[in-house]
């Protein structure tokens, strides 16, 4: 999390210390109450303890890495290229630009939708053709990088799709049987006594952490925010139903949060490790996940609103989490 300093408290202090200091001169004709005061002394108890330095709030240049989640997929307008890329003109990279008053020349948006940790480093292909590698991007005079990335890696819409298409053969099962599975996603990515899913995440991890050694290698000067997902699902199944009805089980939307809670407490702890600042969104998403209503929601649900991107972030999204960058840039 971004370090907060209150420097006008500090200094206020420092001052009041060094008051104190000046007054208590030393009986050795120093001149100084603390310069040559012995430990325990009245004057040693005053010295001021030393001001720290505040952490100047980082501004341009700014280079924004990432995949659909931060491109703000279908999201109007569409800008840039590639075309494939879909990547919106009010995104959360976008607006947080526009909140630092940055120039066009200070800012470069290359995220891009299906993007994975290799697409970082590597050119993606798209529809409207390839997206040149993100981290060519960065340069030694980048002094603010935002990155979110790992969904895909880790599979998390396909997991999505997967829990659909698992409680819907399991419905159709239980229209000639009793025999219905309380959570057939889970029992899915269960099989065989493992956690698949887990271990998606735990090698994502090391992906994301080469990711983050490779910022930091070519934009040394560069304050980094890792920004996660934000929450997809209630905290409560039962909210889900006007909206998904019985397509899934609530026991493995309960089951989906645990592994986006997962997917995110992996980023966070990747983030701090690598000296990055992790940005939290799921947070500040709670209760305008698909399953609010459509006035409330900051994500969209299978069904999306016309134009939109189901299982994505809309504009009020995207919103939301520039809001939650700039909260930690500003600190």
């Amino acid at each position: 999390m971004p370090r907060t300093t209150r420097p006008t408290v500090a200094v206020t202090a420092g001052v009041a210390a060094l008051l104190l200091a000046g007054c208590g001169g030393g009986s050795d004709g120093s001149g100084s109450g603390f310069a040559g005061a012995q430990p325990g002394s009245a004057a040693a108890e005053a010295a001021p303890t030393p001001t720290p330095t505040p952490t100047p709030m980082p501004t341009g240049p700014y280079v924004a890495l990432g995949d659909s989640y931060t491109a703000g997929m279908k999201i109007a307008p569409q800008v840039g290229e590639p075309s494939g890329c879909f990547r919106s003109g009010v995104d959360y990279p976008a607006l947080v630009a526009k909140a630092l008053d940055l120039p066009p020349s200070q800012f470069r948006d290359v995220s891009c939708s299906g993007a994975r940790t290799g697409d970082l480093r590597a050119p993606q292909k798209t529809d409207g053709g390839p997206n040149p590698a993100q981290l060519d991007a960065l340069t030694p005079a980048t002094r603010l990088v935002t990155v979110g990335i790992g969904g895909n890696d880790a599979g998390f819409m396909q997991v999505v799709t997967e829990c659909a298409k698992d409680n819907l053969m399991d419905a159709v099962k239980g229209l000639v049987s009793d025999d219905r599975a309380d959570a057939p996603c889970r029992q899915h990515y269960s099989a065989g006594g493992g956690d698949q899913l887990q271990a998606r995440v735990d090698a994502t991890g090391e992906q994301v952490s080469q990711i983050l050694q490779e910022i930091r290698r070519r934009s040394p000067q560069a304050r980094v925010y890792v920004v996660g997902y934000p929450a997809l699902f209630p905290a409560d199944p039962a909210s889900c139903a006007p909206v998904l009805g019985r397509t899934v089980a609530p026991a493995d939307l309960g089951f989906l949060v645990e592994k986006e809670q997962q997917l995110n407490g992996m980023l966070r702890k990747r983030a701090e490790a690598a000296g990055a600042v992790f940005v939290d969104t799921a947070g500040p998403s709670a209760g305008h996940d698909m399953c609010a209503g459509e006035d409330a929601r900051w994500i969209e649900p299978p069904f999306p609103a016309r134009g939109l991107a189901p299982v994505h972030p809309n504009a009020k999204g995207q919103e939301a989490a520039a809001a939650a960058v700039l909260k930690a840039v500003r600190g």
